[in-house]
């Protein structure tokens, strides 16, 4: 393949998997996608993945690239941005033991009768975040406490947005189910 192909007919043989066209793809863009990858991560092994899947994502979606909206360079570079910033939330996220969330529970602003009320009903969720499937917890909490929305933990658990929004559906369907069922089940 000659290095003189435009930027555009190289994306379109990268996206139909021509691997003299993808060869000079990657050459051709590989140094200002890592380059961009390692100044977002920080890490040379990360920015290494960051670029892979920055490449995969460029493959997989080719085909519907609009030259009207944005230069091939400019395109892939936003899909490794996109990317990079991904991987680095992903990575920063921290989960909180179930047992932990009690402390989180804010009781400042409370009389003694009102914290012990509080106590208890934050004490019946983790009982009963605990009896939820480990997936349907995670995504549960992620949405609840964390405040993700179902496409963020989609791309967190790796999974389809449809599941992600099942997941937290039904978590917090059977969670409220339970909770009406207790004494406390009105407690907020």
């Amino acid at each position: 393949m000659a290095p003189s192909l435009s930027d555009d007919a190289l994306l379109a043989g990268f996206a139909v998997g021509d691997p003299d066209a993808s060869l000079e793809f990657v050459r051709r863009f590989q140094r200002r996608v890592f380059g961009l990858a390692l100044r977002i991560v920080g890490e040379i092994a990360l920015a290494q993945d960051v670029a892979q899947q920055a490449f995969e994502k460029a493959w997989r979606y080719g085909a519907t690239y609009d030259p009207l909206r944005a230069s091939v360079a400019t395109w892939l570079l936003t899909i490794t941005r996109n990317v990079a910033i991904d991987e680095t939330r992903r990575r920063r996220m921290t989960f909180v033991e179930l047992s932990d969330v009690a402390t989180l529970a804010d009781e400042r602003d409370a009389g003694p009768a009102r914290a012990a009320e509080v106590s208890d009903g934050v004490r019946a969720v983790i009982e009963e975040l605990a009896t939820l499937r480990p997936e349907h917890r995670r995504a549960v909490v992620l949405s609840a406490w964390y405040g993700r929305t179902a496409d963020e933990i989609a791309t967190l658990e790796g999974i389809p947005l449809g599941t992600a929004k099942t997941r937290i559906r039904d978590g917090v369907r059977r969670l409220r189910d339970r909770l009406a069922t207790t004494e406390l089940g009105d407690v907020t």
